[in-house]
C-alpha cells in the first residue's frame, strides 16, 4: 500500500468507522480514539495489507479494538460515577428513533454490532463475516435474532404508548 492508497483509505472509510463505532459505544471521544487506534495499525502494517484489502482490514480492526476496550471497560466499573438515570425505564417516547436506539442498546454486543454493520452500513454478509471473524451461518442467526427481538421490543412499547 502506498502513503497515497493510505490517504485515500482515510478519507474513504474514516467516517464510516465511526459512525460504526458510535452507533455501538455511544461515546465520541472512545469512538475517535478507536478509529485513530485502527489508523495506526493499518500504518504499522502499511506494507502488509493491499489497497483493495484495506476496508475489510480497517472495520475488523476497528471492531476487534472496540471489543477490546468494552471488556477492559467492564473489569473496571467504578460504582460511585454510575448515572442513575442511563438505568431508568422513561414512560413516555417521543420518536420511532428514541424507540430503536432504546432497543439496539438492549442487544448483546454481537448481535447489535452485526444489525449495526448490515442494516445501517449496508454490508453484505460476506463482509460482517471478515470483520467479525464469524462464519456466513452465524452472522445470518445473530442478524435474525437481533430483528426478532427488535420486532417484539417495538411491539411491545406500541402497547404501552
Amino acid at each position: 500500500m502506498t502513503l497515497n492508497e493510505y490517504n485515500k483509505s482515510v478519507d474513504d472509510f474514516a467516517d464510516n468507522i465511526y459512525r460504526f463505532i458510535l452507533k455501538n459505544i455511544r461515546d465520541e471521544d472512545k469512538a475517535k480514539d478507536i478509529v485513530q487506534e485502527t489508523y495506526i495499525k493499518l500504518w504499522e502494517k502499511i506494507e502488509n495489507v493491499s489497497a483493495d484489502k484495506v476496508k475489510s482490514y480497517l472495520f475488523t480492526t476497528a471492531y476487534h479494538q472496540m471489543i477490546d476496550m468494552i471488556r477492559k471497560e467492564k473489569r473496571m466499573v467504578d460504582f460511585e460515577h454510575i448515572n442513575e438515570h442511563d438505568y431508568l425505564i422513561q414512560d413516555q417516547y417521543s420518536d420511532i428513533k428514541e424507540i430503536l436506539d432504546e432497543a439496539i442498546k438492549k442487544l448483546s454486543e454481537v448481535q447489535r454490532s452485526v444489525i449495526l454493520l448490515r442494516d445501517y452500513e449496508g454490508y453484505s454478509y460476506k463482509e460482517i463475516s471478515e470483520i467479525t471473524g464469524l462464519n456466513e451461518s452465524q452472522v445470518k442467526v445473530y442478524i435474525f435474532r437481533a430483528r426478532v427481538f427488535l420486532k417484539e421490543y417495538i411491539k411491545s412499547i406500541d402497547l404501552v404508548i
